[in-house]
C-alpha cells in the first residue's frame, strides 16, 4: 500500500507542478472562480487526483472514523441520444462516501448526517470538506456523502450526466435510503442533511421533494435562484447549464426550465426545520439570491431559522474557514441540528 500510495502522491505532484492539473486558469483580479474563462476539464488528471485525495481521506478522519467508498445505482440518463444501444437504459453507478465514528454505540439507534458536496462539476474534497466532516463525526453522527451525476473524477460519463437542480437531487436521495438499508442501527428519523452552495440548492431541494425523510436540514449561501444568477454571471458560466450534454438551452429560450430547478419556486413546498446563512459580501452566490428566498417563504408564512452575516471575511466560503467566525457560526449550525437529531455526541 504505500510504494502505492507514493506512486500517486508523486504522479499528482508532477501533474500540478508540470501544469496539467484539471484547474481552471485562475481568475483575473476582480473575477470570481466562475468567471474565469471556460476550460476543457483533462479528465485524466482528474481521476488520479480523485484517487490522491480518496487516501488523503483516512489520512485526516481515520483515527476518528471508520471510512469507506461505496457504490450505488442512479436513475438512467433520461437524455441519451440512442435510447436502444446496449447499456443506453442501465441505472448509472455512482459513488459514496461513508464515515461512522469509531467509538459510535451500534446497538442503539443513532442519528445520519447527508453532507452534499459544492460545485457545478466537483466532488467531495479534503481541503474543503474533511474538517466540516470530522466536526460531524466528532459529534456522533454517522456521515453519507455522495459524489452525484455531473461529479468530477469518474471520466467524461458521469461528468456529462450532470442534472442541475434535477437527477443530482435524486442522486442524493438514494444515498441516503442506501445507507438506511444497509446500517441498521441508524435512525430514519434522525436523518439530517447539509450543504453549502450548490450543495445548498441540492440540500433544499431534498426537503422539498422528501420532507418526511429529513428530521432537519441546513442550508450554507445556497443557490437559490438560477434565473437570477444567469443574469450576474459570465457567459462562460451560463455555458454549462446550455450544454448539450445538460439542459441545452439557455435561460432566455426555456426560462421556465431554470425557474423549475430554484429552490425559490418552491418555497411553499417547505415543511422541515431548516436553518440558512448567507453573507452579504458573498462574491459567488450573490445574496440577492438568498434574499429572495427567505422572501418567498415569509411570503408563503413558512417559520424557519436564518442569519443574514453583515460583510464577513472570506465570502463564499466565510463559515467554512477556520477563524473564530466560521467556528461560531458552525457552532450555531451544530446546536440547531442538535435539537432535532439528539447525536451522543457535543452539540456545538
Amino acid at each position: 500500500m504505500r510504494p502505492r500510495l507514493l506512486t500517486l502522491l508523486a504522479a499528482g505532484l508532477a501533474l500540478v507542478v508540470g501544469g496539467a492539473s484539471a484547474q481552471p486558469d485562475p481568475p483575473r483580479a476582480g473575477q470570481t472562480p466562475a468567471q474565469a474563462r471556460p476550460f476543457e476539464p483533462d479528465f485524466e488528471a482528474d481521476a488520479l487526483m480523485k484517487r490522491i485525495d480518496d487516501l488523503l481521506w483516512y489520512q485526516k478522519l481515520g483515527d476518528i472514523a471508520d471510512i469507506d467508498k461505496d457504490q450505488y445505482t442512479g436513475e438512467p440518463n433520461p437524455h441519451v441520444k440512442n435510447k436502444k444501444a446496449p447499456g443506453a437504459l442501465n441505472p448509472i453507478i455512482l459513488r459514496c462516501y461513508t464515515f461512522i465514528p469509531k467509538k459510535l454505540d451500534r446497538s442503539r439507534k443513532q442519528p445520519l448526517i447527508v453532507f452534499v458536496h459544492q460545485g457545478v462539476h466537483a466532488s467531495l474534497d479534503t481541503t474543503i470538506d474533511a474538517h466540516l466532516i470530522r466536526e460531524l463525526v466528532e459529534r456522533g453522527y454517522t456521515v453519507v456523502a455522495t459524489d452525484y451525476r455531473g461529479s468530477t473524477g469518474y471520466g467524461r460519463a458521469l461528468y456529462e450526466e450532470i442534472d442541475y437542480g434535477g437527477l443530482e437531487v435524486d442522486d442524493v436521495y438514494k444515498g441516503l435510503q442506501w445507507m438506511l438499508g444497509r446500517y441498521r442501527f441508524l435512525d430514519p428519523s434522525r436523518v439530517g442533511i447539509v450543504g453549502w452552495s450548490h450543495g445548498g440548492l441540492i440540500t433544499l431541494m431534498n426537503i422539498f421533494a422528501h420532507p418526511k425523510a429529513y428530521a432537519a436540514a441546513y442550508a450554507g449561501v445556497p443557490v437559490s435562484d438560477l434565473v437570477a444568477r444567469m443574469g450576474y454571471e459570465s457567459e462562460g458560466y451560463r455555458q454549462l447549464y446550455s450544454a448539450p450534454y445538460h439542459l441545452g438551452e439557455t435561460v432566455q429560450d426555456d426560462i421556465e426550465e431554470y425557474r423549475k430547478r430554484s429552490p425559490v419556486t418552491h418555497a411553499a413546498e417547505l415543511a422541515t426545520p431548516l436553518l440558512l446563512h448567507t453573507n452579504t459580501n458573498d462574491e459567488d452566490v450573490n445574496y440577492l439570491e438568498v434574499e429572495h428566498l427567505i422572501q418567498a417563504f415569509k411570503a408563503e408564512g413558512k417559520r424557519f431559522e436564518y442569519k443574514v452575516y453583515k460583510d464577513a471575511p472570506g465570502g463564499h466560503y466565510f463559515n467554512r474557514l477556520d477563524t473564530p467566525l466560521a467556528e461560531e457560526s458552525r457552532a450555531e449550525i451544530y446546536q440547531f441540528l442538535g435539537r432535532y437529531l439528539h447525536p451522543d455526541g457535543p452539540t456545538r
